[in-house]
């Protein structure tokens, strides 16, 4: 069956594949290449096209936090108007516990909410990532969005993340 993978333009981090297509690449070393997309590219359109040229079995969209507002809405689009199944995969939150636009709006209007656990040192589901500086100490400023791996990123349960936030409990005294 054929797949339309979509990815990031801006997550580069695997590295340019074939006729100037992105790289989809996961922790185990499987690679594959993908559409990429920024906040310009209409996804609609996009998928319209394709599946006009080839029949599209289904979407996977890679780093799907930094998706648009509208593209979210455009792959609600592909869904119902095209009946193209789409699955999306990426970050619920920032560093900071910020949900991402992207996130955000699929969170609200996604069929079916899937999520691929990860595991906290401590063994709890791991829901929050700390972002390192170069020494490995977690940083709490910064831009929403820095490219990263493994290097750069850790998950953590929330109360590990509170932790490495140094973000004190909130008690009511009343």
């Amino acid at each position: 069956m054929d797949t339309l993978l979509l990815t990031a333009r801006l997550d580069d981090r695997i590295g340019q594949g074939a006729n100037g297509k992105g790289r989809i690449g996961s922790r185990i070393g499987l690679q594959a290449d993908a559409e990429m997309f920024d906040e310009s590219t209409d996804i609609f359109a996009l998928a319209k096209r394709l599946s006009q040229a080839s029949e599209i079995a289904c979407i996977m969209v890679d780093e799907a936090q930094f998706l648009t507002v509208a593209q979210v809405w455009q792959l609600s689009a592909i869904a119902d108007e095209l009946s193209i199944p789409v699955m999306c995969y990426g970050l619920r939150t920032d560093f900071q516990g910020q949900l991402f636009d992207g996130s955000a709006t699929l969170l609200a209007i996604a069929d079916v909410l899937r999520e691929i656990r990860t595991i906290c040192h401590c063994g709890r589901k791991a829901t929050m990532v700390v972002r390192l500086d170069a020494d490995g100490t977690p940083i709490a400023d910064g831009a929403q969005i820095e490219i990263g791996g493994n290097d750069k990123y850790v998950s953590l349960c929330r109360k590990h993340w509170k932790e490495a936030m140094k973000i004190a409990p909130m008690l009511d005294d009343s």
